[in-house]
């Protein structure tokens, strides 16, 4: 004890505490989780009607489907069951008028004390093993742990996140998905109504944006809420640079080729992560396009006062891990 009091300056127990904090979460990381998928540990699902469990396909491997929608789910019980409603009632009516769209659903549930695995294991049951699927968390590690998990697993060649609350309409997935193929001029005559049987092996991502909303928002959350985000905005900009007004709506497209960057090099786990990713597309040159969605406020938030010091904190993880070279930024999975 006599060392760390002469070797240490003396600065407030609060300032060293965070410190310390800061510095264990920047080393704790420096490892990537992708490197469990190198070694062949791939997370389990679980079939209901036979209660067999077999592993996960891997982000790395060939694509088996067009679309890959990952929701992240966290006692969600009261609310996911309308979004899967509408969500497959739409994939469902799509795949009708066109043979070349499959796609599954991966349901991550983020250590839920609710019956939200329950839930997701009805549509299972109802849907099959090959359209909907339960990745379970056995404790809760925070959205962009469970996102990350989700991509990790995904057999899509487009791979869509969205919110389990439904607030963006499922049908603007069109919106982002025709940006990321006008976005392809090598495959000529493509769109959401003449797909290809493979796409190119091409990094973009489609972000969706309620910047438009922005006006009305602020006329009707309460001042402090309006002075948190403001505040957040401005630390976004010193950490990520401009290029995209809204970070956090939970509606984001990728390639396939994208995710498999992207998200092998991912570390934030909670709030934050979705500032990470655009960090990480402009230091891995991959274009970026924001895109109007259609957006309502759905009841039940998670984002509360401490919420926000939270964000704050992963922005500074973020800009010290990376501007001091402690999280390296890794081009191939082999690195």
């Amino acid at each position: 004890m006599a060392f760390l009091s002469a070797s240490l300056p003396d600065l407030p127990p609060l300032l060293l505490l965070f410190l310390f904090m800061v510095s264990f979460v920047l080393f704790h990381n420096l490892k990537l989780p992708v490197r469990n998928f190198n070694i062949g540990t791939l997370p389990l699902m679980e079939d209901p009607s036979s209660f067999e469990k077999v592993p996960f396909p891997s982000l790395f491997g060939p694509a088996g489907k067009y679309l890959s929608l990952v929701m992240p789910a966290y006692n969600e019980q009261d609310r996911i069951r309308s979004t899967l409603d509408e969500t497959l009632s739409y994939l469902q009516e799509r795949a009708k008028k066109n043979k070349s769209f499959t796609y599954e659903i991966i349901i991550v549930d983020d250590g839920s004390k609710d019956n939200t695995a329950k839930v997701g294991f009805e549509y299972v049951k109802k849907y099959t093993l090959d359209v909907v699927r339960v990745l379970k968390q056995v404790a809760n590690q925070g959205k962009g742990a469970a996102v990350r998990k989700g991509m990790l697993c995904s057999r899509g060649q487009l791979l869509l996140m969205l919110d389990s609350d439904g607030a963006t309409k499922i049908t603007d997935l069109e919106k982002l998905e025709s940006q990321i193929l006008q976005s392809m001029p090598e495959q000529q005559g493509i769109s959401t109504k003449n797909l290809p049987e493979q796409l190119p092996d091409k990094a973009v991502v489609a972000f969706g944006s309620r910047a438009h909303l922005e006006k009305q928002a602020l006329a009707t959350r309460k001042w402090y809420r309006n002075l948190l985000m403001k505040a957040f905005h401005l630390c976004v900009l010193l950490v990520a640079g401009p290029g995209v007004r809204d970070t956090q709506c939970g509606f984001k497209m990728f390639t396939r080729s994208a995710a498999q960057q992207l998200f092998a090099n991912l570390r934030l786990k909670r709030w934050c992560f979705d500032v990470e990713l655009v960090y990480l597309c402009k230091r891995l040159r991959i274009p970026v396009h924001e895109v109007a969605v259609t957006w309502a406020e759905i009841p039940g938030s998670k984002v509360h006062f401490f919420s926000f010091i939270h964000m704050l904190f992963e922005l500074i993880l973020v800009r010290l891990g990376y501007g001091f070279h402690i999280w390296k930024i890794h081009t191939s999975i082999q690195d």
